[in-house]
Order: C-alpha cells, then structure tokens, then sequence
C-alpha cells in the first residue's frame, strides 16, 4: 500500500541552527538522543517470507522528535495555535503541550491563540487573539472543549488569513483539526508557498470518528469510546429491567464506525453494532427488525448501537454540506426509533420499552481521559519539534507505535474505515452474536443466522 503514496516531508530551507535542547547523538550514555532524518518508520508491518523489495524513500515515514539542528531562531519566532471544527477530548491537552515544548525547551516567547478556527483571522468577524504563556494552560487539560474556541468554516478564504498570518507576522501556524482543517491548512500553505514566505504549517489531526488514514488512532478516540461504554452499560440495565426491553444508543461515526465497533467490544453488552461499511436491510426476513424481534422472543431484552452515518446512503434525499463541507446527515438515531416503534406496534403479543439515548456531544466535550492525554502531550511536543526544524506541510501522528511526519496531502487523500472482512469486524461478531449480514439477497441468507 505504501508504494501508491509519497510520504516525503518538505522544508521550508536548510537547518543551521544548534537547538537549545540538549541531548545526544549516541546510544547508551542514558541521555535521550536527537532524531535524524534518516530514522524511518514503514506502514507495511506484514511481510512473506523470502527475498524483500527494496524500500524507497517515498515508501517510509520519516519519524518525528527533535532534531538537532534547526531551521527557525527561537527568539525570532511567532507560533499560532488554531483548534477548528467539532469539539473532541484531548483539545486543550494539545494546546497546552505545544505551548510549553516551545517555551520551555526552546525559550520560544511568543505563542498566540487564533480564536474560534479559521474565522477568527478574517477581519470581519473581528475576534481578538489570546497570548499563550504557561501560565494560561498549565491547568487547561483539565477541562473539555477548547480554550481558544473553535469554529466551522473559514478556511476556503486562504487569502484573508495569509493577509492576518503576515500582519502578525507568525512563523508557523498549528492547526488542531479534522479533515476539513487540514485540507483548508494544505490550501493556505499552498498559498504561503506562492508568496515565497517561510511559514511552518503543522498539523495535529483531531477527529473523534478515528478516521484518519495511515494512524493508529485519534486523539480523543479513547475517551469517547469509554464515555460511549458507560452509556450502554446504563441502556442495559434499562433494557435487562423492562418487559421486552431494548437500548438504543447512536454515537458519532460519520463514515466510519470505530466508536461504535470498539464501545461494543469493550461493553461485551452490545447485540447489535449497526456501521455505515456493513450494509443491512431494516425489513424483510433477513433484515434487521425480524432478527431484533427473534432476539427479544428468547432473550427478552436487546442492546443496539447505531454510528450516526449509518444508512445515510437511503435515508438522505438532497445532498447539503455544513460549514466543513460535511454532508448534512438524517437523524438516524430517531428514525430507527421510529422505525423499531412501529415495527412493534404490529405485534399484538409483544410489548416493548424502547430507551433511546444519544451522548454525543457529552462524548466530545469531556476531558481527555489518561490515555489520551498521554497521547496528546506528545503529539504536541512532536509538532512543536517538527516546526522548529522547519517541516512543512505535515501532520503527526502515531504509525506502528512510533510518532512519525505524515504529509498533509497524503493524509487527507481518502478516510480510514472498519473492513468488513478484517479482524476488528470479524471480533465485534463474536461479541455480539449478531447475524454476519442482515441484508434479504439471496446470497446473504446462509449469512443470516443468529447464535444463541
């Protein structure tokens, strides 16, 4: 896979500044070491046995960290910090550790907050800007949200904001986003590149729905999964009490769905994971209803997760965007409801209580939880490192265990998803029980059967 993609990082120029880090350059003097470019990661961990193709430069990730020679002065520079789109855990987690990496190991005095995403460099909305010292954000990561705001839209106005970076005249812009952000930052850096200035654009990718390609994981991922387990630990017990009784609980997953898959497997309670890769019928012999009555008739309750952009594909009539050009999606929670409500209303044997319940926005808005804090704090420590070195273009991220520079071009070319043949799907089975395809074709039904 890695041989479709160039994973070469640009510069803004050559590095001829000592960093004020001190470390070393040698292995077993117990002194943590500077990175070379030379040190690379591969995304392809399988291998056959046998004579080995060679790799190439374009093939491997470059690893990140600091580097002992740099590109930017430290008392010269102006950092921004921009935090755009949705709210996810771990925001201020980010912020606060890109602020304290330039400031306190590399003396960095000026580091500005752009307030609410890109909106707040155009002129007409007229918001002011938040100086960021240590002491702003040495408590911050105990709080969800973002301290600078954050807001959708405003990054197709690349000329606008080239304009507000010049006059503040920053060296290097943060942008903490999804998708959208950091196809806007690529388009501002292409746009810096065509005005010859030399202005860092880093990347950290911030996406709840774990949809990023080539990493691990997202910041916050955990966090929601965990919020999200809580949540159908509590429709559980709702269902488990009830005659006949069914927990209904959408999470986030526009296109992919990684929260809902891994909430199921670490609740062990989840009868149904319903995501946008697995298509399934609602009505029909093999479809969704019939197998959720058959479940409720020997076992008298049901748990059912929902990823909010599942069965977007026929329940959407007109294609609108929102303000990050994301597709407006139908409420698929309450129209299963719906659905589930008068499928049941037929069966005069039947009784159900259905508890519908949807935590997304208190996922997103909690606290980052350790894990994810752990993974926030160095992931703004290696933005912080990379922009000093002059790494343009890039964002960060966790790839085979190692903190790597991942090209913005390549990372916003396409959207990580569940593979329906893979493991992860394969395990989510096994720990629902659920029907393999719940879809009425004639090749689906010996795929139909439920276990006990």
């Amino acid at each position: 896979m890695s041989e479709e993609f160039d994973f070469t990082i640009e510069e803004l120029g050559k590095r001829n500044i000592k960093s004020p880090i001190i470390m070393s350059k040698i292995w077993g003097d117990f002194i943590a070491n500077y990175v070379t470019d030379e040190e690379y990661i591969r995304l392809d961990t399988a291998v056959t046995l046998g004579p080995q193709p060679e790799l190439k430069r374009n093939q491997v990730f470059e690893r990140a960290g600091p580097r002992e020679m740099l590109y930017f002065m430290p008392q010269h520079v102006h950092a921004g910090i921009v935090s755009c789109g949705g709210l996810c855990p771990g925001l201020n987690d980010v912020i606060r550790a890109i602020v304290r990496c330039l400031w306190y190991r590399y003396g960095v005095r000026r580091i500005t907050g752009i307030r609410y995403g890109y909106k707040g460099f155009l002129p007409e909305y007229q918001f002011s800007t938040k100086e960021l010292t240590p002491e702003v954000v040495d408590d911050i990561h105990k709080i969800g949200g973002t301290v600078l705001g954050s807001a959708r839209g405003g990054g197709k106005e690349v000329s606008k904001i080239v304009d507000s970076m010049e006059q503040l005249n920053l060296n290097m812009l943060f942008t903490i986003g999804g998708d959208g952000t950091q196809k806007g930052a690529l388009d501002i850096a292409g746009e810096i590149s065509r005005r010859k200035l030399k202005i860092a654009m880093v990347g950290i990718p911030k996406t709840v729905d774990n949809d990023f390609s080539f990493i691990q994981r997202s910041f916050g991922f955990d966090t929601a999964v965990s919020k999200a387990a809580e949540v159908v630990t509590a429709a559980h017990m709702e269902a488990h009490s009830q005659i006949n009784g069914i927990g209904l609980v959408k999470v986030m997953g526009r296109e992919s769905g990684f929260i809902a898959v891994h909430t199921a497997l670490a609740s062990h309670e989840v009868n149904f994971c319903l995501i946008p890769e697995v298509p399934f019928d609602l009505d029909g012999p093999n479809g969704f209803l019939q197998h959720l009555e058959s479940r409720l008739r020997k076992r008298n309750h049901a748990v059912i997760i929902i990823a909010e952009g599942a069965l977007q594909d026929s329940l959407v009539q007109e294609i609108k965007t929102d303000a990050s050009g994301n597709l407006r999606l139908v409420d698929v929670g309450i129209y299963l409801r719906d659905r589930i409500i008068a499928h049941f209303n037929d069966k005069e044997d039947m009784e159900i209580n259905l508890k519908y319940i949807d935590p997304s926005y208190m996922i997103r808005s909690a606290p980052a939880e350790p894990n994810d804090s752990i993974y926030c704090e160095r992931l703004g420590n290696a933005a912080a490192h990379a922009a000093m070195a002059g790494k343009t273009k890039v964002l960060i991220g966790l790839v085979n265990n190692s903190f790597v520079h991942l090209p913005m071009k390549v990372a916003v070319s396409r959207r990580n998803h569940v593979d329906p043949e893979g493991s992860l799907w394969r395990d989510t089975l096994d720990a629902t029980h659920q029907p393999t395809l719940m879809i009425n074709s004639p090749g689906a039904a010996q795929y139909g059967k439920e276990e006990d």
